[in-house]
């Protein structure tokens, strides 16, 4: 039986946001619910934190790219 979702308060920011549905196979999830709780934040944070490492990633010497690709 999976763990008990973490239920978070949405986060006030000041720049624009997009919310995204993403699936994840099982066993990536359970880490990931690990990791977050391991780190006490939510698994959306442990997501964006990755999802943020992995563009500047791909775009080391600009920066994140802006309105596109």
């Amino acid at each position: 039986m999976p763990a008990a979702r973490r239920v978070t308060k949405p986060r006030i920011r000041t720049a624009d946001t997009t919310r995204a549905s993403v699936s994840f196979p099982s066993d990536v999830y359970e880490e990931l619910e690990r990791i977050a709780e391991s780190k006490k934040v939510s698994l959306a944070w442990v997501v964006r934190e990755a999802a943020e490492k992995y563009v500047a990633d791909q775009w080391p010497l600009l920066g994140k790219p802006r309105g596109g690709r």
